[in-house]
């Protein structure tokens, strides 16, 4: 009963911290804050080519998965560093850093992949 109330309050104050920390970073850029109120402009949804709106589209998903590749990694971390010395519980922690390893290694392929393509095609059609 006890281990099962310290887990819950161990993930509630990691979500206490870990949400502020991605909810309200700024990136460190010498031109002055951008808040992101521009942001879906760089998508090119509201004008230019369809092409490249549907490019920085997948370029904003495989960011999102790469996200939460490194997340899975991290959790598998916490998990192998309260263990305890149980060898299940770092099997376990093992398999979650392995999954999230392979998949940032998909995820990033995939990303050369789709940049590979782009500019090429985009350079044989004089775009």
């Amino acid at each position: 009963m006890q281990k099962r109330m310290f887990k819950k309050a161990m993930i509630m104050a990691a979500i206490m911290i870990i949400v502020p920390v991605f909810a309200f970073a700024l990136p460190a850029l010498a031109q002055g804050p951008n808040l992101g109120i521009n942001y879906t402009s760089s998508l090119n949804l509201a004008n230019g080519d369809p092409r490249t709106a549907a490019v920085s589209l997948v370029k904003l998903m495989m960011t999102f998965l790469g996200i939460i590749a490194v997340v899975i990694m991290l959790f598998g971390g916490f998990k192998w560093m309260t263990a305890a010395g149980n060898e299940d519980k770092v099997a376990e922690a093992k398999k979650l850093i392995a999954a999230g390893i392979i998949g940032l290694i998909i995820i990033l392929s995939a990303f050369l992949i789709v940049n590979f393509v782009v500019t090429n095609v985009s350079n044989s059609l004089g775009g």
